[in-house]
């Protein structure tokens, strides 16, 4: 703050006007929403608050379902291949390959997780996602003319290095656009897409089974269609996608203001595009930072439920038909579990956490019933693997408290590098234990699933508990004023600069650095 200030003293001295004895801070290094706020006696009508609040998931949420179902419908698209041919008579890649084409997907998003967060800190969030997915369609469209596993290994890294932006980008445009309160459901809301994803899947799938041709199998036309949607989707995104709302093309000048106002109750302003080493810094020294990354990196070991799930129906003794079918049944329980978790999270007071751990242990349950239950009753394993799909729930919450829980914009960004980090290493891990020596029950990996799910569920409770500790202690301290008085120069049309406050949540300041912040629970 005070070299901040020094600095723009001095340069007002050079023009001749006396130096400015209010503390005041370099637009640099304020909140975008500064210039559309500051200086604006502005008081917020509920009313309008809501009704900008519609328009903003009119043109942000289809969009963003949208995407997120096609990712992961691209994602999965490799264990839905492994039973429409990819694996079968032509063996263009074993059992082992297939695994690490799971593992390699997730290692190259591990190495480009940290640039995609530094090019969304820099560069346009909605160009920046629109890049990358042109990148993604284009590449999961080369799947269909990969022969061996090396080629096959190459489309998957392109893969994995573009899908390193869309959730951590996802999460800005949530923190940028709603209030805390509202986060969560919005996450939920995108997220659960994953569950139309397998649905959409399953029947791409099912149709491609009965396209009888000499030049492509079923698995090939499965690439090509949804290579092709993914690609009208990236054009879609360019032009109608926006990158802030103090940007935003679809709100006038006076709502773009209403926008960044609803979200002030945040304490976390909207973006700032100027790196903060100290930042940074103050990232990598926050405990919960490590708590959410173990969280991310723990519980998705067991994502690789969503490139098994196939082969695991399958191994209950249905057939390719049956299972692909069977396999649509997993996106309407996916879709199910998630509204249920973020629907009870909202609506639980302070209840994210233990939204989660409840969904952890029906999860549980599920995966100790698929162990248990004997082979000849299928129908009872079917369930069961279907109750342990709740799992993915709890991670959805956690992905919303990461952005509801961090303030700064260079510490948001690099918070959510680090837990997709964590996601990255559980992913990578993931695939190994799915053995074609524990088929067809897998009784080991199903061990291994009940293990990281209890582990989970644990570090929600923990990471909690954390939270309260610290809002107890910031109840305890003395009101903190240092940020209260705090301006920006502004030079108006005809040379005058021109004093304007700046409202303390727009002072793209941290958790840590705003003791008014508390953390929700």
């Amino acid at each position: 703050m005070e070299s901040d200030t020094s600095s723009v003293n001095e340069k007002r001295s050079v023009n001749g006007a006396q130096p400015l004895e209010k503390p005041h801070v370099d637009t640099t290094n304020v909140d975008v929403a500064a210039e559309l706020t500051a200086g604006k006696d502005f008081v917020l009508d509920p009313a309008e608050a809501a009704r900008v609040r519609r328009k903003i998931d009119w043109h942000l949420m289809p969009l963003m379902c949208i995407l997120y179902m096609m990712q992961f419908a691209d994602k999965t698209t490799l264990g839905q291949s492994a039973v429409l041919g990819l694996n079968g008579p032509k063996h263009y890649i074993d059992k082992d390959q297939f695994n690490w084409l799971s593992t390699a997907f997730y290692l190259f998003f591990l190495g480009f997780e940290w640039p995609q967060n530094l090019a969304l800190q820099y560069l346009p969030v909605g160009k920046w996602l629109s890049f990358n997915i042109l990148v993604w369609a284009i590449a999961l469209l080369c799947h269909t003319a990969a022969r061996n596993f090396a080629e096959f290994f190459v489309c998957r890294a392109f893969l994995g290095i573009c899908e390193g932006a869309i959730t951590p980008g996802f999460l800005i445009v949530t923190s940028m656009f709603y209030t805390r309160q509202e986060q969560t459901r919005r996450v939920g809301y995108w997220f659960l897409m994953n569950g139309s994803a397998i649905i959409l899947l399953g029947l791409v799938a099912y149709g491609t089974l009965h396209i009888h041709n000499d030049v492509l199998q079923p698995w090939q036309w499965l690439m090509i269609i949804t290579g092709i949607i993914t690609f009208v989707v990236a054009v879609a995104f360019w032009f109608l996608f926006p990158d802030s709302p103090a940007t935003a093309w679809f709100l006038t000048p006076e709502e773009r203001i209403i926008a960044v106002e609803r979200i002030k109750v945040n304490q976390a302003g909207v973006e700032n595009k100027h790196f903060k080493v100290e930042q940074f810094v103050e990232c990598l020294m926050d405990p919960k930072t490590w708590l959410f990354f173990l969280f991310a990196a723990i519980s998705n070991v067991t994502n690789s439920l969503s490139n098994q799930r196939q082969l695991i129906v399958q191994g209950f003794g249905f057939n390719s038909l049956q299972t692909t079918l069977l396999g649509c049944v997993d996106g309407v329980v996916e879709i199910i579990v998630i509204w249920c978790t973020v629907t009870s999270a909202t609506y639980w007071k302070n209840g994210r956490a233990y939204s989660g751990f409840l969904a952890y242990c029906v999860a549980i349950l599920g995966s100790i019933l698929v162990n248990t239950l004997p082979s000849s009753d299928r129908v009872g394993l079917l369930f069961s693997y279907w109750i342990s799909i709740t799992s993915i729930a709890p991670f959805v919450v956690m992905l919303a408290w990461v952005g509801s829980t961090t303030a700064g914009h260079t510490k948001r960004l690099t918070t959510n590098a680090i837990v997709m980090i964590g996601y990255a290493v559980g992913n990578s891990a993931g695939p190994q234990y799915w053995k074609a020596k524990y088929q067809p029950r897998n009784h080991v990996p199903w061990l291994i699933l009940s293990i990281c799910w209890a582990v989970s569920a644990v570090l929600l409770l923990v990471t909690r508990f954390y939270f309260v500790y610290e809002n107890t202690k910031r109840d305890r301290e003395p009101r903190d004023t240092k940020y209260d008085e705090v301006y920006i120069s502004q030079t108006q049309k005809d040379g005058t600069v021109v004093e304007k406050k700046v409202d303390k949540e727009f002072l793209d300041l941290t958790d840590m650095q705003n003791r008014d912040f508390r953390y929700v629970l």
